[in-house]
């Protein structure tokens, strides 16, 4: 293998730029001439591929984005699509590729390794945390504290106004984000996708707060069974009744996916870049490089996106526990 590529699809999350960097330079230091494809599955089709050197990648590390760019490609889910990325890669002599991204990134590229044969390494980028195989995904640990940082903003004048918040963060199919969220941010109640709702029990617990709390923050991740924050905070409205109490909604949106990474995003991201390149020197394909327990593994694009990602039931026990 001589020429690589790497490519950053879906939605952007911070510490990307830190797996492009670790991806070109292990290349580079392997001997390897590396290619960054702009734009994901869209710029692949389109040809737009351009040669990487190691000042190309230098002072992005800090940097919130990707500078690879990421698009969502209609076409590449076509068979014709695939067929002239497949071109645009052996035109210019690609004989593997790294792929940043999450779920709909790796079942892309499963489909197109198993129809064309390049073989194909994934890295963990998504703020969602939901892939299964690796603890973290790049970009989790900087949307939880750039999530964070709000909540404490708006307890405080929660505080101040006497106020119920609803807080909505991003997690349409995983609560990971609103579960480190809650528990960091002191939540009185959180909302996921992967539990039920009880609403009953948080009107009872609203009915009463006046008794025992002032304000109150409750995490809502946007695709929870009952609806998002301002659904949600309509039910509860509508069943309290109670014009003395103040019920606001916050959407904090794509703030969460913005911003300078933390360190600790910014170390997984490299780590991640430099296994995936060692991977496929290694001859592994068709997998996600990713880092569990403090090691670098490699876990099947099937399992990936096939096999579920639970929520820690000592992270769930804590949420209950710390809301009283």
């Amino acid at each position: 293998m001589k020429k690589i590529a790497v490519f950053t699809s879906g939605g952007d999350s911070p510490g990307m730029n830190a797996c492009v960097r670790a991806v070109v330079r292990t290349a580079i230091y392997k001997g390897l001439d590396v290619y960054g494809i702009y734009r994901g599955y869209e710029g692949m089709i389109e040809g737009d591929i351009k040669k990487l050197y190691s000042h190309s990648v230098s002072n992005i590390i800090q940097r919130g984005g990707t500078i690879l760019k990421s698009a969502r490609s209609m076409e590449f889910k076509t068979p014709e699509g695939r067929k002239q990325a497949y071109d645009n890669l052996v035109a210019n002599g690609i004989e593997g590729i790294v792929a940043i991204g999450g779920d709909g990134t790796f079942t892309g590229a499963k489909i197109f390794q198993e129809e064309y044969g390049i073989p194909t390494v994934g890295c963990p980028g998504t703020i969602d945390n939901d892939l299964y195989g690796t603890d973290y995904t790049i970009g989790f640990d900087t949307a939880v504290n750039t999530a964070l940082e709000a909540i404490d903003k708006i307890r405080d004048t929660a505080a101040a106004h006497d106020r119920i918040f609803f807080i909505e963060v991003m997690g349409r199919d995983a609560g990971f984000i609103a579960v480190d969220c809650g528990i960091g941010g002191g939540a009185e109640f959180v909302m996921v996708p992967e539990t039920k709702t009880d609403l009953n029990k948080v009107v009872k617990s609203m009915k009463n707060l006046r008794k025992n709390k002032s304000s109150s923050i409750v995490v809502v991740a946007e695709g929870d069974d009952e609806g998002n924050a301002e659904v949600i905070m309509n039910k509860v409205k509508e069943r309290i009744k109670d014009e003395n109490k103040d019920f606001k909604v916050t959407t904090l949106g794509h703030i969460q996916r913005g911003g300078s990474p933390t360190a600790r995003d910014r170390v997984l991201g490299s780590l991640c870049g430099m296994a995936a390149v060692e991977g496929l020197l290694d001859g592994k394909m068709n997998c996600m490089a990713g880092v569990m327990n403090q090691q670098i593994v490699y876990t099947p694009f099937a399992d990936c996106i096939g096999k579920e990602k639970l929520l820690s039931n000592e992270h769930l026990k804590l949420m209950e526990i710390l809301s009283i």
